[in-house]
């Protein structure tokens, strides 16, 4: 065995250094062929020339290395900051606890100091999209003005022009957010500590003295018509969830039942006067609406500076009466888009059917939370990995059974006085009415049956690592006490959170699935093609009637 080992290798080796020697002669052949030209000689184009310099080869001096200086501009000096914050040392530091103040005049003040060097101070305001109005007093409409004023935020002040905004920010090492919902309206800064105070009131200005500008406002209507052009299907199957589930009482919308999404037919009615309208029925006269947050900053400091900006405002009219509560009627939203410009985008149709519960104030949200949790489910396309739910019911049943569906996950939605609880998907058309009967599927397997031990311990503990991972997060941090004082005047800590969650039991769960499935289903459909998604009254009898074999 050796030997021919030995005689292979030498065979190789032989034939190496005759292909080395082939190759070498046919180079040599080929270079001589080649005429060689000079510099500044011209040969025909046809020619492949080799160009060969004559002169000497010059010699350079070697590059001088490159510079490092600073240049003075950028200089860093050598005076120190008016305010840096000390380093303390741990053990002297007091555990973190929530923190509320009254303002005489109504504003809350909460904040929660984290000991970082870096600040969140912000500000809820308890109004939104459901006190717009199609015709004010005025004859002015102001629907859509949550939506312009959440793009408007921190542009030109009283005091200050938009480009002054930005660049005051800027060098304040900070960076700005406004949000808007159906019942509320947020904005905050996030900034270096020593700076919390001029940002803050930046912020102050943004809200109490906005310029409105004409200009500005037709720049942001142009900036929203983009965005109803590339909306996403799923913020539309949402809008449409809420718009069937309260539907209209006797002709007239209910508040809850509004688009939150400025509409195109809406978007031409949209003026600098609406958003002034606007604000001088919800905000400029309701400082007990209005809750100062903020998270790493001291409590005395924060109060302070709200009460600069929001001392000298009074109380005037009943801001309940601002507040109209909604009818949970169920109901059913279609829209079919237009073909995407993209011909390689693929089109797929998004379904999702919901039931009403509690709201904020219901003893059922963490229930319902819990419920959410133990569905789960997400994209067909997941990297997975600890804490992604891929042992969620709706990954094990619906995404990991079926393959023509592209997602599959349950969602929530709650407000003052109601909430929607239920599950969406999205697939091909082709397979749109075999999707809404595998959500159809999850609700009875839920109304049927008792949940695991297992999975119900899983959800419980898969929620708990959410709220606390969330909370790890300063603007997480802020925007939590902040709603918290709005909704319930006070802010529960996480270990509370945690012990209802634990207190959840299967029971509660399944009481809650058939509390609802006694009340209207809501049905959204959004797709280029949605004419294989059944109707809402056929889904109802499906769901009245548990079905004895599947739809498909």
């Amino acid at each position: 065995m050796t030997s021919l080992a030995t005689s292979l290798g030498a065979r190789s080796v032989r034939r190496v250094a005759q292909h080395r020697l082939f190759s070498a002669q046919a180079s040599a052949a080929a270079a001589s062929a080649k005429q060689t030209y000079s510099e500044y000689d011209f040969p025909e184009k046809g020619e492949a020339p080799v160009i060969t310099r004559t002169g000497p080869k010059a010699d350079r001096p070697p590059s001088p290395p490159p510079s490092r200086a600073i240049p003075p501009s950028r200089a860093i000096g050598t005076d120190r900051p008016g305010f840096i914050p000390p380093n303390v040392a741990r053990e002297s530091l007091e555990v973190p606890r929530p923190e509320i103040t009254t303002l005489p005049n109504g504003v809350r003040v909460g904040s929660v100091e984290t000991y970082s060097q870096v600040s969140t101070v912000g500000v809820i305001l308890d109004c939104g999209s459901r006190q717009e109005v199609d015709e004010s007093p005025g004859g002015v409409s102001t629907a859509g003005v949550n939506h312009l004023s959440e793009l408007l935020a921190f542009h030109s002040t009283g005091r200050h022009s938009a480009e002054d905004v930005k660049n005051i920010m800027e060098n304040l090492g900070g960076a700005s957010f406004a949000q808007s919902s159906r019942e509320q309206m947020m904005y905050c800064v996030d900034v270096l500590r020593p700076n919390a105070s001029e940002a803050f009131g930046l912020l102050g200005d943004t809200i109490n003295d906005p310029r409105i500008d004409d200009a500005e406002v037709d720049e942001m209507k142009h900036v929203i018509g983009y965005q109803l052009m590339d909306m996403m299907p799923q913020m539309l199957m949402g809008e449409g969830l809420q718009m069937a589930g309260y539907g209209p009482v006797d002709g007239a919308l209910q508040q809850l039942g509004r688009p939150h999404l400025c509409t195109e037919e809406g978007l031409p009615k949209l003026t600098a006067q609406s958003v002034r309208a606007y604000r001088r029925q919800n905000l400029l006269n309701n400082p007990k609406g209005i809750v100062v947050s903020g998270a790493g900053i001291e409590h005395g400091r924060l109060v302070e500076l709200a009460d600069e900006a929001f001392g000298g405002m009074s109380q005037s009219g009943d801001a309940e009466q601002r507040t109209v509560p909604s009818v949970y009627t169920g109901g059913e939203y279609r829209l079919e888009q237009p073909p995407s410009p993209n011909p390689a985008k693929e089109e797929f149709t998004h379904v999702a059917l919901a039931f009403e519960t509690g709201g904020w104030h219901s003893p059922d949200l963490v229930p319902v939370c819990v419920l959410q949790t133990l569905l789960g489910g997400g994209s067909s396309f997941s990297a997975g990995g600890p804490g992604k739910g891929m042992y969620s019911r709706l990954y094990r049943t619906v995404l990991n059974r079926w393959s023509w569906v592209e997602s599959a996950e349950a969602f929530t939605s709650f407000h003052e006085e109601s909430g929607l609880w239920g599950i969406s998907g999205s697939c091909k058309p082709k397979s749109a009415d075999q999707l809404t009967a595998a959500i159809v599927e999850q609700f009875h397997a839920l109304e049927g049956g008792l949940v695991g031990d297992e999975e119900l311990s899983r959800a419980r503990n898969m929620l708990k690592c959410n709220v606390l991972t969330q909370l790890e997060s300063r603007l997480v941090l802020f925007e939590d006490v902040a709603r918290q004082i709005s909704t319930y005047g006070k802010v529960e800590d996480a270990a509370t959170m945690c012990e209802k969650i634990d207190a959840v039991t299967k029971e509660d769960i399944q009481r809650i699935v058939r509390e609802s499935l006694k009340k209207p289903v809501t049905m959204s459909a959004v797709g280029r093609d949605i004419s294989r998604v059944p109707r809402v009254d056929d889904v109802s009898q499906k769901l009245g009637n548990r079905p004895k074999k599947r739809w498909f």
